[in-house]
């Protein structure tokens, strides 16, 4: 019988929590078996091996990720929106390494697989910073990997403690988020004569008369 009230889903948390203590590759049952006071053995009740327990870790984290994205997201477009999700990302990498790690490494076993909904989830969190846009149609899974790739690599090497320069991370960080949404603006389409936009756009004829129309 299972044990000490364990569980697969506190024992994915647990594991989760030690993977951000000493670091995604380092975790081993028999270091989560003593932090959770039970035999080793005790925990394949629980998850069938460290691979299963790493693939939960990865399903947990990109829920947890892409809800965080959404939430801060929430009310929010176009730079406002998208600086508020690489802040996201980046503080969550900060915060939790282990799980970012576990959720940067995981490989799908098909599309059953719970690891798929999640990062679906995760992807509907960056298309919604991407609407804002107006992007067209074709551009927006450039868009989307453009996004996805400068973010992730920023908080990767943020990690690894790759900025040894003598200049602000932060104000670099800002840089770059201003610098994708410049790109972002220049990339989305120009109103035609005869769309909303440019009815709200077009400047008032020099003519122009109050009541005239």
């Amino acid at each position: 019988m299972p044990r000490n009230g364990l569980a697969p889903t506190s024992v994915t948390e647990a594991g989760a929590v030690l993977a951000d203590e000493i670091g995604f590759h380092q975790l081993g049952m028999g270091l989560l078996a003593e932090r959770l006071g039970v035999r080793t053995p005790s925990l394949y009740k629980h998850v069938d091996s460290l691979a299963d327990l790493a693939r939960r870790i990865a399903v947990l984290a990109t829920i947890e990720l892409g809800d965080a994205i959404r939430d801060a997201t929430q009310g929010r477009s176009g730079s406002d929106a998208l600086a508020a999700a690489a802040r996201t990302i980046r503080m969550y990498a900060r915060e939790h390494p282990g799980r970012y790690t576990a959720a940067n490494s995981a490989g799908s076993s098909g599309p059953d697989d719970p690891l798929v909904a999640a990062r679906g989830r995760l992807l509907d969190s960056f298309a919604a910073v991407l609407r804002g846009y107006q992007l067209d149609p074709g551009q927006e899974i450039h868009a989307l990997r453009m996004l996805r790739s400068v973010i992730h690599g920023f908080a990767t090497l943020e990690m690894a403690g790759e900025f040894q320069i003598d200049t602000d991370v932060d104000d670099s960080f800002a840089w770059v988020i201003s610098f994708i949404d410049h790109g972002l603006r220049a990339t989305t389409p120009a109103p035609t004569p005869h769309s909303p936009a440019a009815g709200r756009l077009r400047p008032r004829s020099p003519n122009h008369r109050a009541g005239a129309g």
